[in-house]
């Protein structure tokens, strides 16, 4: 069975690890009588060690104008299944073109990546569903925005209203920023710019996969989205994550696929636009119940790191079955009882100006401790035309660089040995929390 991977980032080289860790017992495959033959977007040194590269050229999948060449490219190579990671590949309509062609694809069309690509219009969806959320205002003129910010509880929540891969979200005390903040999503071509009341209580990520009817949710998970210690630092696409959440209730799960994602699917279903793919509730288990933070239309980076790797069931039954509209017919996932943490290796400056080309070194005697792998989230190898001296080396090209994983009974150990592989690698001036999931009551993310 021939599978697309598209997008060459942390959580593609994750999804890209999961798939074959977990296809051992895959019912597609048994059915089909093939193995996994796993086809990704090239970029990744991670990615290529495991999954044949498929070189897109000039070709961009986050392009609009080039999602009927990357169709054709997955047609071209026989595609049973194409996969979309990234955001801006759905939001340029991606998956509407791979189903053009006859593909089965995970990951919602454009019109429902809205649901990440416009945060209004996620509000709209959440107001007609009955899904709890914190009341928001969305604003096109400072006007407005004075006044949203007058009305609206404090700290201040400025949301950039369009993607903005993770760090368009400004929480603060002081209106001067909040304001420059709002000004700043304004000052672009049909900017907007969204501000509600703040919600209080940890925040957690609960990954729902949906067929367009049917919702599976996998295991919370959670973020830290603060560059610095003790939530200091500006906001990040996410500095760190670990799973399970021991502080967290039991039934939280099945409360937020009943409460949330059923009735956004039902939603989306009755306005003519099935959503197909995952669903990522970021919550908050606020004072007065869970809220919906926001929703994103993909896997979330770097929790997809953490939840994957405590995956038992195959994954991609799990995805095929979405992509076809079969969901209700797959067995629920399993899960380990292990504990798995991930810390971020970020390059200096980021994230508003990363300084890339550091050499890495280390990242093998990394992997030498019992549990722990890396995955590559911004990273090449230089090629010895360019640099004979650093053949075949490891060097930083991005703002998030590596993700630590680690795997092991207690959440514990599993942060120990994470912490522990950081110290083995070489990755001059790069920046990563040193406190990811120290507390267990989950008041610290």
């Amino acid at each position: 069975m021939k599978v697309l991977l598209i997008g060459n980032g942390g959580r593609e080289h994750a999804i890209a690890r999961a798939l074959i860790r977990t296809g051992a017992h895959s019912r597609v495959l048994a059915e089909r009588g093939t193995p996994l033959e796993l086809f990704a977007q090239a970029g990744n040194p991670g990615i290529d060690r495991i999954a044949t590269p498929v070189d897109f050229g000039d070709v961009n999948p986050a392009d609009p104008n080039d999602s009927d060449a990357i169709a054709q490219r997955a047609r071209d190579l026989n595609a049973d299944l194409v996969i979309i990671g990234p955001e801006a590949p759905l939001v340029a309509g991606l998956a509407d073109a791979v189903r053009a062609q006859g593909i089965a694809c995970f990951g919602p069309g454009k019109e429902a990546a809205r649901l990440e690509a416009s945060k209004s219009f996620a509000k709209t969806v959440m107001d007609e569903a009955g899904v709890a959320t914190a009341r928001s205002f969305t604003c096109h003129t400072m006007d407005e925005v004075d006044q949203a910010l007058r009305t609206c509880t404090t700290p201040h929540v400025v949301k950039d209203d369009q993607l903005a891969a993770g760090k368009g979200v400004l929480v603060t005390a002081d209106t001067d920023a909040a304001r420059e903040h709002a000004r700043h999503c304004l000052d672009r071509p049909d900017g907007a710019v969204v501000i509600e009341d703040y919600l209080d209580g940890p925040e957690v990520s609960l990954f729902c996969i949906s067929d367009g009817t049917h919702v599976v949710p996998l295991v919370p998970a959670q973020d830290f989205k603060r560059l610095q210690d003790a939530n200091e630092g500006p906001n990040t696409g996410g500095m760190g994550a670990y799973s399970p959440l021991p502080w967290l209730h039991d039934g939280l799960a099945d409360e937020v696929v009943r409460t949330i994602a059923e009735p956004t699917v039902r939603c989306m279903a009755q306005r003519g636009i099935p959503f197909t793919g995952l669903l990522y509730c970021g919550l908050a288990m606020s004072s007065n119940g869970v809220r919906v933070v926001e929703f994103n239309v993909r896997f979330g980076d770097p929790e997809t790191q953490v939840v994957l790797e405590r995956l038992e069931s195959p994954l991609l039954d799990l995805l095929d079955a979405a992509a076809r509209g079969t969901l209700d017919q797959v067995a629920a996932p399993t899960w380990s009882d292990d504990a798995a943490v991930t810390v971020v290796l970020a390059s200096p400056g980021y994230p508003v100006r990363a300084r890339t080309g550091q050499t890495i070194r280390g990242a093998e005697a990394a992997e030498e401790l019992p549990g722990v792998h890396l995955i590559h989230a911004g990273t090449k190898t230089v090629d010895a035309a360019q640099d004979s001296e650093a053949r075949a080396a490891l060097v930083a090209d991005g703002g998030r660089v590596l993700d630590v994983v680690a795997r092991a009974a207690t959440i514990g150990e599993a942060r120990r040995a994470a912490y522990e592989a950081i110290e083995r690698i070489d990755f001059p001036e790069c920046q990563f929390r040193r406190d990811i999931a120290q507390w267990p009551d989950g008041l610290s993310a």
